[in-house]
């Protein structure tokens, strides 16, 4: 058997499991994500990746700007859907969404909850130097994701995790979870278990402010920042050439031992000096130029043994 279902999504996070529902045979009535937006260097409109995935299997989609409206309850009320999917879909649903499809609604999260409620879960995940998170499913009420929990799964995080890493190994068991919780709710075996009152921390969203990497912290918490932020929007700090300061993103460190004034390069191999021990810098980025390994920088720019960085 199959349900009749709605999909709710609108990055890539999303696609893994919009596709797997369909994989496992359930009927996509339709798929919400948010509006095309205006994008790259022409300004030109592109649509969401859920939305793309979604037209490339034949499944009808609609952007509404907000789905508070009358009319649009009453579209999705029309779909007479048996239940709502919803993953990283950025709308806030009105309680009568919620109580519209037969089972209701249910939302894959990005984090092991309460911990890390709301927008960037996995980067603040990383950020905070957790040792661990996950995804979980969880049946959707009016509060940011409040909802009591039906399945969950959990991976590491290690000191070479990045939020490019995560996403991926979160999108995969995610996705795998996702049907495993569909199936339990079609054959009515599913067990929905409220979240703690206990551990509750929200994941704000990421505001530009927060990328400049601060040199004085101890390595452990600059490694995690900078990993926490790659490669989007990425972590970075300026570097003085004969034209002016030029912003250098980071992508991928490792911690080591070094002692030296905050920012200082310490050789000529990228070890820069924090307030404690230092960062050995492996994969940058020059603005407007692409990710190179810390060998192939330093042969075009100039950041060796003394020089500070800021």
């Amino acid at each position: 058997m199959s349900l009749r279902l709605v999909f709710m999504g609108s990055p890539d996070f999303s696609v893994p499991c919009l596709k797997a529902l369909v994989d496992a045979g359930h009927d996509i009535v339709c798929v919400y994500s948010q509006p095309p937006r205006r994008a790259g260097r022409g300004k030109n409109e592109r649509n969401t990746p859920v939305h793309d995935a979604a037209l490339e299997l034949g499944i009808e989609v609609r952007t509404p700007k907000s789905v508070k409206s009358e009319e649009a309850l009453n579209e999705f009320a029309a779909l007479e859907a048996d239940l709502a999917v919803v993953v990283a879909y950025g709308l806030i649903l009105p309680q009568a969404l919620l109580d519209a499809p037969r089972l209701g609604c249910i939302n894959a999260h990005a984090s092991l909850l309460p911990r890390w409620r709301g927008a960037a879960p996995i980067q603040r995940a990383i950020m905070a130097g957790d040792d661990v998170t996950g995804v979980e499913i969880m049946q959707m009420e009016a509060g940011l994701d409040t909802g009591p929990v039906m399945a969950s799964v959990s991976v590491d995080i290690t000191p070479e995790t990045t939020v490019g890493s995560l996403h991926d190994e979160l999108c995969e068991a995610g996705a795998k979870l996702l049907v495993e919780a569909v199936a339990q709710l079609e054959a009515g075996t599913a067990k929905f278990i409220p979240q703690s009152e206990e551990g509750i921390e929200y994941a704000h969203k990421l505001t530009n402010e927060e990328t400049r990497i601060d040199w004085s912290l101890p390595a452990r918490k600059v490694r995690q920042h900078i990993h926490g932020l790659s490669p989007f929007p990425g972590a970075w700090f300026e570097m003085q050439t004969p034209k002016g300061p030029v912003r250098v993103k980071v992508l991928e460190v490792a911690d080591s031992l070094g002692e030296g004034n905050a920012g200082e390069v310490l050789d000529d191999k990228l070890l820069v000096a924090c307030g404690k021990d230092a960062i050995r810098i492996k994969r940058l980025q020059r603005a407007g130029k692409p990710v190179m390994n810390a060998e192939d920088f330093l042969r075009g720019n100039d950041l060796t043994e003394g020089a500070i960085i800021a």
